[in-house]
Formats: structure tokens, C-alpha cells, sequence
């Protein structure tokens, strides 16, 4: 898609892969917002989903597998007036990235954190992710993932997250609506996102989720977490989509002292004999 502001890129993703609607309809929720692409940073880890800073004009930062939230942190917290957003796959935030998932649900930095789930490992040959249901066949796997599925909504709802939302990237408006909220959202933000893989999952495909997707409606009270978490584990026969839970909390630039005086750290000037006094002393 061809967006004045955000521009478009070629890609190295497969014919009909999942994240060209995440990506579309990204830039769309970002020109609807108003967004320069000089205001917004993204930020990715390895993996397909990862990919996407790549194509979209703006700032952009891709570190390492599992990694991308530390970096995305230290972003927001150096410079708040930054919009930070955040793209990776399931096995990139819930796998190797579990323990930076868990944490900063609890800092609460105020940034926006869209994963791509479709449930294989979609740069490394379709191996069985966090996500991959449970006797689902990969190649790696050909006897059936043994696993019991990891239900990332309903871990970031328990741990405290006051924004948790899921969409399918075959429902690309009500997937904007759901990206133009969560980026409005001040705090941690997550959006799981049902994104089929064309190529190694033969099982959750487009008309797959076609089948089971629903969109909440106004009887969903999204600021009653037990309901929330009731939607959280309906995953077979109907699978909600919508923002299940959110909720304001103090983030974490409210909390910390120096930060809530409106410093921006950089924007501050360092004193390089200071700098290298502090190195010397870590020798």
C-alpha cells in the first residue's frame, strides 16, 4: 500500500502472507492519527514480523532475537515525546522474549506492541512456537507439538497490562481501529495479532479464523478483567477479536520521579570528562 506519508517498500515476505494487512493497515492507523513519520520509531527483533521497520518510512531500530522491547524502552524513556512502536512475532516476544514480555507489562512504558502471531516460527522453516496449538504437525515437529499452548492475552491480562487486544489481519479496518486505540493508549499497549502463514501453517489459515472470528460488541464490558479474561481463554469454535481489556494506569514515566518533571534525556548535554571518570571506574 501506497501511503503518502509512510510510503512503500519492497518486501521479502511470501505472496499472501498475514503481515501485508498488518502492515497496511499500520500505516493507516498512523496517517489517521496524524503521525509524522519523523515522530515515530519502530522497532523490531529477527523474525518476519521484525521485518517491518523496514517497510515503513520512519525511525526504526531491529536488534536482536527476543530483544526488541529493551531498546523500544530505553527509547521511550530517553525521548516521551516519540511515538514507540514495537512489531514482532509470537516466538520473538513469547519465546525468546518471554521474560522482557512478562517485565515490562509491569514498568508500564508508555509505548505500543503489535505481535504478529501465527503460530510457527515463520523465518526458520515452520517449527512449533509458543503459540502453536497443541498435535498441530510442523516439519520440525512430526508427531504433533506437545505443548500446551501459550495464551499470551491471558498471561498479559493477569500480569497486570491495561491495554490487551486482539485482532486478525484479515479484518483489516477493525484491525486499524484496534492500532489507532492502542497507540492512543498512554502505557503498554498490546495487540496479538492472528496472522496467518501461507507457507508453513496449513492449519490456521485465513479461512480458518474466517470461521471462528468474532468481533466484540458493546455487551463486552472492556473494563471488567475477569470478563475479560473469561474472552481471553474462548480460543476453538469462537475466537474474539476487539480490545478485551483497558483500563488507565500510572506509566512509567509518572512514577519516576526525574522523568515526571518533563526531563528528556535526549535532550540533556554530558560532560565528557564526567563520562569517561564513570568508564574508568567499571575498568
Amino acid at each position: 500500500m501506497n501511503t503518502p506519508e509512510f510510503g512503500k517498500m519492497e518486501t521479502a515476505w511470501c505472496p499472501g502472507c498475514g503481515n501485508f494487512g498488518i502492515l497496511d493497515s499500520l500505516k493507516l492507523a498512523l496517517e489517521a492519527l496524524g503521525k509524522d513519520p519523523h515522530e515515530v520509531v519502530m522497532v523490531g527483533g529477527i523474525g518476519q514480523a521484525a521485518k517491518t521497520p523496514q517497510y515503513l518510512s520512519a525511525n526504526s531500530f531491529c536488534g536482536l532475537h527476543g530483544r526488541a522491547l529493551p531498546p523500544a524502552v530505553a527509547i521511550k524513556m530517553a525521548n516521551p515525546n516519540l511515538t514507540v512502536i514495537v512489531n514482532t512475532g509470537d516466538g520473538d516476544s513469547y519465546g525468546e522474549g518471554g521474560n522482557h514480555f512478562l517485565h515490562n507489562i509491569r514498568r508500564n512504558v508508555d509505548m505500543t506492541h503489535f505481535v504478529h502471531d501465527n503460530q510457527v516460527y515463520g523465518l526458520t522453516k515452520g517449527q512449533s512456537s509458543p503459540t502453536t496449538l497443541e498435535g498441530m504437525v510442523t516439519g520440525a515437529q512430526a508427531e504433533g507439538s506437545q505443548n500446551i499452548p501459550f495464551n499470551p492475552v491471558l498471561l498479559a491480562l493477569a500480569a497486570g497490562a491495561g491495554f490487551v487486544a486482539r485482532g486478525f489481519s484479515g479484518k483489516p479496518d477493525h484491525l486499524q481501529m484496534l492500532m489507532e486505540r492502542a497507540i492512543r493508549f498512554k502505557g503498554y499497549a498490546l495487540v496479538d495479532i492472528f496472522q496467518p502463514c501461507v507457507s508453513f501453517n496449513r492449519l490456521n489459515t485465513f479461512a480458518w479464523y474466517n470461521s471462528r472470528v468474532y468481533e466484540l460488541d458493546e455487551s463486552h464490558d472492556a473494563t471488567d478483567r475477569l470478563m475479560a479474561m473469561s474472552r481471553a481463554m474462548e480460543f476453538g469454535d469462537r475466537i474474539p477479536i476487539g480490545v478485551l481489556y483497558e483500563k488507565a494506569l500510572p506509566d512509567f514515566h509518572e512514577k519516576n520521579s526525574s522523568l515526571s518533571q518533563g526531563q528528556v534525556l535526549a535532550g540533556r548535554r554530558n560532560d565528557p570528562a564526567l563520562v569517561r571518570r564513570y568508564m574508568s571506574e567499571m575498568v
